[in-house]
């Protein structure tokens, strides 16, 4: 199983999926792709089995992907102040692979019809929805 965590900025979303991924799927195979430096480290500190940085690490990760996982911002062109290009978006949306997304109201995209879930519970929902995924593959 192998799973795509793609964040930006921080990597504080990225870095609480890797740690609730691995708790609860420790045999997974965690890549954890930032589209920054910092993002990536932050994964990676929490856990990731590999990790990568940038446009290119984004589209690679997405060929291979059972679950691709993140913000949704990860699937809007110039989302997430500019760090997600139109080549990134497009890699994650044409992807095979299972797209888990938590839905953030930021940067002019505004999500209607979410609740206003705390980011754990967020992160929760995701992991058990991941969990799922990864039952039907095997």
């Amino acid at each position: 199983m192998k799973i795509v965590v793609i964040d930006a900025q921080g990597g504080g979303i990225g870095r609480q999926l890797v740690t609730a991924i691995k708790q609860n799927i420790p045999d997974a195979e965690v890549t954890a792709i930032g589209t920054n430096s910092t993002a990536t480290l932050a994964m990676l500190k929490a856990g990731a089995d590999g990790a990568a940085t940038g446009e290119n690490a984004v589209i690679v990760g997405c060929r291979t992907a059972d679950i691709i996982t993140g913000p949704i911002g990860i699937t809007i062109a110039d989302s997430m102040l500019g760090e997600v290009t139109p080549k990134m978006a497009l890699a994650v949306a044409q992807s095979l692979a299972v797209r888990i997304l938590i839905p953030f109201s930021h940067c002019n995209n505004i999500i209607v019809g979410i609740s206003d879930s705390s980011v754990g519970r967020l992160i929760q929902n995701a992991v058990d929805e991941i969990i799922k995924a990864a039952h039907k593959s095997s």
